[in-house]
């Protein structure tokens, strides 16, 4: 974990593979952008607290989209600080209406609580972080409520999932839809017009090579495009690493059957390598063994990724 003064009085907290990384205002009215999983809420409360923040003084929190890895830990804070949460109205409308398959919570089989969002953010809004402003960009493809943060003065740009500086975050076509990948396409267009010196991701370090990054995100949607199978492998990969992330440790003997048990991971067979269930989870992890990215001893496998 680091945390980086990025702007007076705002900081930038990188978590692991798991949880997204999240922001803190140690402004009058404290502010964060993105909570982290629910289940890690100890360690981001911690995180918070040693910052100067206690959690029932918080004002705002804004999230970047719904995914349980942003919104964890929202309803607990919320709860202590009667704080307004601020969303995408899509997001908003997943909150109102208790959607957890459109969040990817159910979906995926993973934990997190419905909470109020009491603000709308538009695309094009400008929203006071502290004393910073920051537009707002409606950016879907990885979450149909994305959203990314752009501070003009400092050209610097708070990106969630919308950029990574090496790859892309998961396209999950079964809950977003077929048009996913074109709003990507269009997401990654708006990011180019910007003027931007740095990046704070998501997930990851910060970064500067912001053509760089673009270029490589829109070259794997291109090969998704052209061939569905990629999409498909990548997708099954990103999910059982972070299943394994999420569980810390599973029985060796039992994963393959408690994967055909989520909608997921039968599905996305089903939709890209013709069923063939167990020959493509063997595949995948024979590969993640061999690489080191998972390892397997006395009956359990667990990845050596960051959580």
């Amino acid at each position: 974990m680091a945390v980086i003064e990025i702007m007076e009085n705002l900081y930038f907290v990188q978590r692991g593979h798991l949880n997204g990384n999240h922001f803190v205002s140690l402004s009058e009215e404290p502010a964060l952008i993105d909570t982290a999983y629910i289940s890690d809420f100890e360690e981001t409360a911690g995180i918070i607290t040693r910052m100067g923040v206690n959690l029932s003084d918080i004002r705002l929190i804004i999230n970047t989209h719904c995914h349980c890895d942003h919104v964890g830990g929202n309803k607990i804070i919320q709860n202590m600080s009667e704080c307004e949460i601020a969303l995408h109205r899509i997001g908003k409308h997943f909150m109102e209406t208790k959607d957890d398959w459109s969040t990817w919570w159910k979906y995926l089989g993973e934990e997190a609580d419905f909470f109020d969002c009491t603000k709308v953010l538009e695309d094009e809004e400008v929203i006071a972080i502290g004393p910073h402003e920051f537009r707002v960009l409606y950016t879907p493809g990885h979450s149909s409520d994305g959203i990314v943060l752009y501070n003009k003065k400092e050209k610097l740009l708070i990106s969630s999932d919308t950029l990574w500086k090496n790859d892309v975050a998961a396209m999950m076509v079964r809950v977003e839809g077929s048009r996913i990948l074109f709003d990507m396409q269009e997401s990654l267009e708006k990011l180019e017009s910007l003027d931007v010196k740095i990046v704070f991701p998501g997930h990851g370090k910060p970064f500067t090579d912001v053509k760089r990054a673009i270029r490589i995100s829109n070259k794997k949607i291109e090969n998704y495009l052209t061939n569905k199978e990629i999409l498909g492998l990548d997708l099954l990969k990103k999910v059982i690493i972070h299943t394994l992330l999420m569980h810390k440790a599973v029985e060796e003997n039992t994963f393959f059957l408690n994967l055909m048990r989520t909608h997921w991971f039968k599905e996305n067979i089903d939709l890209y390598f013709n069923s063939e269930y167990e020959a493509k989870y063997n595949e995948i992890m024979n590969y993640f063994i061999q690489r080191g990215i998972v390892k397997c001893l006395n009956g359990k496998l667990w990845t050596t990724l960051e959580p």
